[in-house]
């Protein structure tokens, strides 16, 4: 997302590194819920051993104090660079991840596999009948355009278009009822993260993980007839879907890493992934600050400033655009690395 976010300029960007207009997906789509999917996979991991240590009472403690940390974070970067809490938007990606994180958390905590599984399934069941079968006033039910679906309406009615987000002002793609299905993606991986601590590091276990995978992708599409894949809307389609390509790549890396020990391929993504929330918090204000930031007789952004003297001469509109995304990833790949070769790693 560092690599999404981050272009020489918004007018000219591959396709592949765009989000879809609405319904569908693009590989920029897959990036978020593949996130959260890990995240779910991580709880067990990290939740079950400190359970052993602390209890259910320390290890509850900590997941509400690093969701609380998140979404303050979240909330951080969304008032930047003016803090104006009038227009302040609410939702976010991290606030997103954080709320994701505490129900998972909690819910690992306190009940069995067998009621995250039910509760997984109700979630998913539960939003597609809300979205397709309670009217919204003004456009009727299952009227799922980016202003007439539920979603969209609760997020009007509960924040109030000030304190949404400001592309549309319609709906927000990290709204209140929209995150409940994304709640679904990160049991998912809770469920995956506990069934893969019982069982043995071998090529049966990736293939197993494989075939889930496949399934799921399978009943996300299909499902997708009915209710169709979206991100925006975090359509319980889009979870399914996601969940089964996220299952299939974990199955992957899983058969390369744990079973035959190929690891070293994987370090320029470990440099990224034990500082994931400093880099994505780093990366967005730095980012904010470039475009905040004027200078010269013109009174234009840095960003456009380093973009149009260091990119824009020498490479076509778009891929003066991608290399300038590029850079900015090596960038922050450097940082990063000078982190992990110290051994530094930046909790919350």
């Amino acid at each position: 997302m560092v690599l999404v976010n981050n272009p020489g300029t918004w007018s000219a960007i591959y396709a592949p590194l765009r989000h879809a207009a609405w319904h569908g997906w693009t590989p920029t789509d897959m990036v978020f819920p593949f996130f959260v999917f890990i995240v779910g996979v991580a709880i067990p991991m990290a939740l079950g051993p400190r359970l052993d240590r602390a209890g259910r009472g320390g290890a509850l403690e900590r997941v509400v104090r690093r969701s609380a940390i998140i979404f303050g974070l979240g909330l951080f970067l969304q008032a930047l660079p003016s803090f104006n809490w009038a227009t302040l938007r609410i939702p976010g990606v991290l606030q997103r991840i954080a709320l994701c994180y505490l129900a998972a958390g909690v819910l690992f905590l306190v009940t069995s596999w067998r009621t995250q599984a039910v509760v997984t399934a109700g979630l998913l069941l539960g939003y597609w009948a809300v979205m397709i079968l309670v009217p919204v006033p003004g456009y009727g039910a299952g009227d799922l355009s980016p202003a007439g679906n539920l979603a969209a309406y609760v997020d009007r009615a509960i924040l109030g278009e000030a304190h949404m987000w400001r592309v549309s002002r319609v709906y927000d793609p990290e709204g209140i009822l929209s995150t409940l299905p994304a709640i679904a993606t990160a049991l998912l991986g809770v469920l995956t993260g506990q069934w893969l601590r019982r069982q043995p590091t071998t090529v049966a276990t990736a293939v197993r993980l494989a075939l889930a995978g496949v399934v799921l992708t399978a009943v996300g599409l299909i499902w997708g007839a009915w209710f169709p894949v979206n991100k925006s809307l975090w359509t319980s389609s889009y979870v399914v879907l996601m969940g089964g390509l996220a299952l299939i790549t974990l199955a992957l890396c899983y058969w390369l890493i744990e079973v035959h020990g190929h690891r070293h391929w994987a370090v320029p993504f470990v440099v990224f992934g034990v500082n994931a929330l400093a880099l994505y918090f780093l990366s967005s204000a730095v980012a904010q600050m470039l475009v905040t930031i004027r200078v010269g007789a013109e009174n234009a952004t840095l960003k456009s400033v380093l973009f149009n003297w260091l990119f824009a001469p020498w490479a076509s509109p778009i891929n003066a655009s991608l290399a300038y995304a590029c850079a900015y990833l090596s960038v922050w790949w450097g940082l990063m690395w000078v982190l992990y070769w110290r051994r530094i790693v930046l909790r919350v």
